[in-house]
């Protein structure tokens, strides 16, 4: 493979994580002016519209292709698009931004390890075990403040649980992802679980005050955010991580996704003035190097 292959891939995938690690921010920073469900509504209603230019044509194409799979599209929609990130958002009201990319980065890829071994037969190997462990011990790390005699007294914030449910949805959606129709093209699989998640939102309004009773704010800077959404963390890092991952390959690319927690906590004490103590860095410290040893075996593979 090329240098200008490579550097694209990298800048590709780059382009992703920082576009991704901002969604944590937004989901702190907009916690007191935008409720969780109109916050993923304006989000995914936006980014379904940009992307509907790009993807019309062969969506009319592969139509009967969609009727055919349309159970397995809208159960990917609903997990995916509806409830991820609406919790996640949920979880902003309750938690840090810090705790919201370090917790929900970390556990959804063990989630995801133990569902991929239990429903796609996927072998677990010491290195990937060994990653576990030390994600998990990162998460513990943060959630005890370093002091491992809270793990007596240890209780979950109401934010925590928000994101841990969030990761674990993420996870059962990236084995649903694995199960895609071969023939479905990628731009219009986007664009179809897009849609039918914003409309799979609209009930969703009506079951949050049980959760939340918050009116929404309009803000000077609401519509510019809702774009960043729509735009950035939807429609471009999608296209930029799928460009990226034929380019580098699914483990190197899947690699740089660690850096979200590292991006989001410089992020968070820039534009929010959260306090960074030394329990954030080496709690992302740990979870890095869990990921990373877990995905050794890959990486090597494709080296």
């Amino acid at each position: 493979m090329s240098n200008k292959k490579v550097l694209v891939g990298f800048s590709a995938a780059i382009l992703a994580v920082v576009l991704w690690s901002g969604n944590f921010i937004v989901a702190r920073g907009l916690a007191k002016s935008i409720p969780p469900v109109q916050l993923s509504l304006l989000r995914w209603c936006t980014a379904s519209i940009l992307l509907l230019p790009f993807a019309y044509t062969k969506t009319k194409q592969q139509w009967n292709l969609i009727i055919q799979h349309r159970r397995y599209l809208l159960g990917t929609a609903f997990i995916g698009i509806s409830l991820f990130n609406t919790l996640l958002y949920f979880g902003g009201h309750y938690t840090q931004a810090i705790n919201l990319a370090i917790i929900g980065t970390s556990a959804s890829p063990v989630f995801s390890t133990f569902l991929a071994a239990i429903f796609l037969k996927e072998k677990i190997g010491i290195a990937r075990i060994t990653g576990m462990l030390l994600c998990l011990w990162g998460v513990l790390f943060l959630m005890t403040k370093g002091n491992w005699q809270h793990l007596q007294l240890l209780k979950f914030s109401t934010g925590d649980i928000w994101v841990f449910l969030s990761a674990l949805l993420f996870a059962v959606y990236t084995i649903m992802v694995k199960k895609k129709p071969a023939p479905l093209d990628a731009t219009v699989f986007l664009f179809i679980i897009i849609t039918a998640g914003t409309l799979l939102l609209i009930p969703l309004l009506w079951i949050q005050p049980f959760f939340l009773q918050q009116k929404m704010i309009w803000t000077p800077n609401t519509i510019w955010i809702i774009l960043y959404l729509g735009l950035g963390a939807s429609v471009l890092a999608y296209l930029s991580w799928n460009k990226a991952i034929p380019l580098l390959g699914a483990a190197r690319t899947a690699l740089l996704g660690n850096l979200i927690p590292v991006l989001s906590t410089v992020e968070a004490v820039i534009f929010l003035g959260e306090a960074f103590s030394n329990i954030h860095l080496i709690s992302s410290i740990i979870i890095i190097a869990g990921i990373i040893i877990a995905n050794l075996p890959r990486l090597k593979k494709e080296i």
